[in-house]
């Protein structure tokens, strides 16, 4: 187990936020220790924004067994998703294909049901495996209240491994399958960001909303609404946590969208 004082701008993707204890836990004893007192648990730091204050909490990251996988067996919570993707590929493996580009750990990805419109994790799930009150228990995906970009975990909750529901399909389909979703991909921007910052709403698009609105190029300090697309906000370079969440309050008075990200503290 490593216990450092760090900037969690270091470990976000938007690239913003401030001090915090991170404890990286690599056993199954370093979690029960690591989570004796107050606790955030972070992932690969996608679809999060985290304050320039930081937050009090000890914030608990998953390394060691938790980042070993098997597609086959268990798969670790602190697993990346996107190397899962190409290897699942590899093997002739179909169900994480609707999941490629999401850049998170599979934890996180199974907190908030992360996906696209080509598949959801949910989707891909035969059990997962959650620390909770000191003790590991397994559960069936349809005990933890999976829907659109949420889940209901139990409180306090860490996803731990999971196990895959993945079908033999041949290599080609699953190729051509990634390549219909790697292309729905190319409007995305390539500048730092949490990844789609509002959920769609029924029937609806988000980005598209806030196209039609105008609000594409809208900027707070170095925050913008991506040019590229309009459910992303990008950080130009030295923006503040507080530039990017005025910019989201600019966006939802214009618009009744709900945030889709994590926001600390």
């Amino acid at each position: 187990m490593r216990v450092e004082h760090v900037l969690l701008k270091d470990y976000t993707t938007l690239g913003v936020g401030g001090p915090a204890e991170l404890w990286t836990v690599e056993t199954p004893e370093d979690l029960k220790k690591a989570t004796e007192a107050p606790y955030r648990v972070l992932g690969n730091g996608s679809n999060l924004l985290v304050m320039d204050e930081g937050v009090e909490e000890r914030v608990i990251r998953l390394g060691g067994v938790f980042a070993e996988w098997d597609l086959k067996g268990w798969v670790g919570a602190g697993a990346l998703l996107p190397p899962l993707v190409q290897e699942a590929a590899r093997q002739g493996l179909s169900g994480l294909e609707g999941l490629l580009g999401i850049p998170a750990q599979v934890g996180g990805a199974v907190k908030m049901n992360a996906g696209t419109r080509f598949g959801e994790m949910a989707d891909a799930l035969e059990a997962v495996e959650i620390f909770h009150e000191g003790r590991f228990q397994v559960y069936e995906p349809k005990e933890l209240g999976f829907g659109y970009r949420q889940s209901r975990l139990p409180p306090g909750g860490i996803v731990t491994r999971v196990r895959l529901r993945l079908k033999e399909r041949p290599r080609e389909e699953i190729r051509r399958r990634i390549a219909e979703v790697d292309a729905a991909r190319k409007g995305q921007p390539k500048k730092k960001s949490a990844g789609c910052a509002f959920k769609n709403p029924p029937g609806q698009s988000a980005g598209r909303l806030i196209d039609q609105r105008g609000l594409k190029g809208l900027r707070v300090g170095g925050a913008m609404v991506s040019l590229e697309h309009g459910n992303f906000i990008v950080n130009l370079g030295g923006a503040r946590a507080q530039d990017i969440l005025a910019l989201v309050r600019a966006i939802q008075e214009e618009l009744p969208l709900e945030l889709e990200w994590e926001v600390w503290p």
